[in-house]
């Protein structure tokens, strides 16, 4: 695993993330294979040698040495020192327990490592430029007419855990359904969607083609999409209005899912205070029906 997916600080992208966005669909394809490299991996780009991130980004080290010179800089040792540079300013947030210091105990040390690399995911939600990423979903969310959630195989139940919450804050004509196979109401929901309606998409590498073609096809019928994905140069975030990047990275063998059900709960939220429905009264409200139909269990009496 390269070492970038290890801890999450301030750094954010990367001191160039915003030229290699700006840059990134005019890139050679090979060059676009680089850039996200170095986009998601910032802290492999001031740690590892040239030849290494190309290995692990899977291009030569001369199409890194290009990519450098795309931006402009003299060579790629001048990227590097940028961003050794940022790294060095930065307050790295690194897992604070490790193996050697747990007196061998095996199961404690990975414990602590898991639980450790997902508080230190889900702060980094928190940090100053993802906050404002957030708030302009938010605002998105707060002034649509209708909201749609989608998300595919492991991503599906984020979809689902959006469209459960936001229920709460449907009122009048406004509409929240849930896209998609399984418990969804299939793709059909989205047919007579259009502008003023809202679209969160979730989905990250390796990408499923139904999420990406109904996302595109949703924004061509003047549906806003707001994405919930891996990077600012995935395919959702090229089609989506705004983007919330979160990470899937584990320190296990499966993908994590909790950054991204903590964005979710964080951009009910801030909608939720943006919007003019009372959340905590329709929440109570609903308790107190699935109370009435004997829903929750009782003790014995």
């Amino acid at each position: 695993m390269p070492s970038g997916e290890m801890g999450y600080g301030r750094m954010e992208q990367g001191p160039l993330a915003e030229l290699l966005v700006e840059r990134f669909e005019n890139m050679p394809p090979q060059l676009r294979v680089a850039a996200r490299f170095v986009l998601d991996h910032p802290k492999d780009v001031a740690l590892m040698s040239m030849r290494e991130q190309a290995h692990q980004a899977g291009v030569s080290h001369s199409t890194m040495m290009r990519l450098a010179r795309w931006l402009g800089l003299e060579g790629y040792e001048d990227m590097r020192s940028l961003y050794a540079r940022a790294l060095r300013d930065t307050v790295a947030s690194e897992p604070a327990r490790r193996g050697a210091d747990q007196g061998g105990d095996a199961g404690y040390s990975t414990a602590g490592v898991v639980a450790d690399t997902l508080a230190a995911q889900v702060s980094s939600l928190g940090e100053y430029g993802n906050a404002l990423q957030f708030i302009a979903a938010a605002d998105l969310l707060a002034r649509s007419r209708n909201l749609f959630g989608l998300g595919s195989r492991s991503f599906y139940p984020v979809a689902n855990h959006f469209v459960h919450i936001m229920s709460f804050l449907a009122g009048g004509d406004r509409k929240v359904t849930l896209v998609g196979e399984m418990g969804g109401h299939g793709l059909d929901a989205l047919q007579g969607a259009g502008r003023g309606d809202v679209l969160l998409a979730v989905g990250m590498s390796p990408y499923e083609r139904t999420t990406i073609e109904v996302a595109r096809q949703s924004a061509r019928q003047g549906v806003g999409v707001v994405a919930i994905t891996d990077s600012s140069v995935s395919p959702l975030a090229r089609i989506a209005r705004e983007t919330i990047i979160v990470t899937a990275n584990s320190q296990s063998f499966f993908r994590s899912m909790a950054p991204a059900f903590a964005a979710v709960e964080i951009l009910a939220a801030l909608t939720a205070a943006q919007s003019e429905v009372n959340a905590v009264e329709r929440v109570r409200q609903s308790e107190e029906q699935l109370a009435a139909f004997g829903i929750y269990w009782k003790p014995p009496r």
